[in-house]
């Protein structure tokens, strides 16, 4: 599974949201946003960045722990 899916299905799990309202939030199938949590497949660069729009229109904590947990600390100077 890639970081990105495995990343996302944490995210969900932890703010109680469905792979139904995210997909429903990004205007996209249930079952694409089901492959990317199952890591079926990967999400694109821009793809990831609508998920994050999306978790933010959902609950903007969700998103804010998307990026922490798939960037980590990229921007740190450790």
């Amino acid at each position: 599974m890639g970081k990105a899916g495995t990343v996302l299905k944490q995210v969900l799990e932890t703010h109680d949201l469905t792979q139904y309202g995210l997909a429903k939030a990004m205007g996209v199938e249930r079952t694409t946003v089901y492959r990317w949590v199952k890591g079926d497949r990967d999400p694109s660069a821009d793809t990831v960045v609508e998920i994050v729009e999306a978790l933010k229109s959902l609950n903007s904590q969700a998103a804010e722990d998307f990026v922490k947990l798939y960037l980590g600390d990229v921007l740190s100077d450790s």
